[in-house]
């Protein structure tokens, strides 16, 4: 006598033997809901009231004029037909809704700039100082040459002035003796740095002038830098009591930016050495001092003579990225 054994599969097993997930048999146990139709607001507007409503906004009166503009103007004549969203919604469901035209974002190009010698590209910028009470400020205004870092001119002032960066500008171009044609000087869009006077005088002077893109901060690198290390300085105060602490404290540090700082970025050259051309004898010095510490004692140098770090013959503002050329094929 053969017994007959009935076993109930569960769902998780009988799910994974068929390779279809639960929910999809859950869902289809499941009776079809019946979608609950959205019965229309009695606020709404009548067909008929519609038409009305449309006929005023395309009429020779109103058609060129924007909703609001037709609400405010028939209730000043005590009229009111429906709301301004209300009209809006009766434009975009005849297809007559107007989308405003916007003017295409402005693209800034991005400045690459290079500089392969002295006074050949200045970087300026304008930063503030704390003055003795809340809300009192001093601007100081600072031009730097790009190769060799070195301040070529700088003041403090009471306020920020398309005038003063002017005679600044003017007075650094007279005591570094450009010549029309030589330079370019680089800066933010500040609004001293884009006005009118400051073009001019660029414009007169032969002087290229570029800008960094709006909200991109590394378009000019080497003037925020300079400012870090003028406001990271031990003895840069909270405050300043008066406009002439603040000149005295930049005379002694760009006194010491300049002459004795030795900068990463141009081979631990001060910049006075790189910007006068004195840092290549330096550079031989240095080198004659490892060479003979080599030969004096060979032993303690891992390789070989150490060689000395050189100032980078090219300092560039955004390099722009290197063009691997593919090899010919010859068939």
């Amino acid at each position: 006598m053969i017994r007959e054994h009935h076993h109930t599969v569960g769902t998780a097993p009988l799910c994974l033997a068929l390779g279809e997930p639960r929910s999809s048999w859950y869902r289809f146990r499941k009776p079809p809901t019946i979608p609950k139709v959205k019965s229309p607001s009695f606020r709404r507007l009548r067909i008929e009231e519609e038409r009305r409503v449309l006929d005023v906004l395309n009429s020779e009166r109103f058609r060129d004029m924007a909703p609001a503009e037709i609400y405010a103007t028939l209730l000043d004549e005590g009229i009111f037909i429906c709301s301004v969203s209300t009209m809006y919604r009766i434009l975009s469901r005849n297809r007559q809704s107007i989308i405003r035209r916007q003017a295409p974002p402005r693209i800034h190009t991005r400045p690459e700039l290079l500089a392969t010698r002295p006074n050949q590209l200045w970087s300026w910028d304008i930063t503030k100082f704390k003055g003795p009470t809340t809300w009192t400020y001093f601007y100081l205004y600072k031009i730097m040459d790009v190769f060799s870092r070195y301040v070529v001119g700088w003041m403090v002032a009471y306020k920020e002035s398309a005038s003063l960066a002017e005679d600044l500008i003017a007075q650094t171009c007279l005591n570094e003796a450009i010549q029309p044609g030589q330079l370019t000087i680089h800066a933010d869009r500040g609004s001293s740095m884009t006005s009118k006077a400051v073009s001019e005088l660029l414009i007169d002077l032969g002087v290229i002038k570029t800008h960094a893109r709006p909200h991109v901060s590394n378009d000019n690198p080497y003037s925020e830098s300079a400012f870090k290390t003028l406001k990271y300085r031990p003895d840069f105060p909270d405050r300043f009591g008066s406009i002439e602490d603040a000149r005295l404290f930049c005379r002694r540090f760009f006194a010491w930016y300049n002459n004795e700082h030795r900068h990463s970025g141009i081979a631990l050259m001060t910049p006075l050495s790189v910007h006068n051309g004195t840092h290549t004898a330096i550079a031989n010095n240095r080198q004659s001092t490892l060479t003979g510490a080599y030969h004096l004692h060979p032993e303690r140098f891992v390789r070989s003579i150490p060689k000395v770090k050189l100032v980078p013959d090219q300092v560039w503002i955004n390099k722009p990225a290197a063009t691997v050329s593919l090899p010919e094929i010859v068939s």
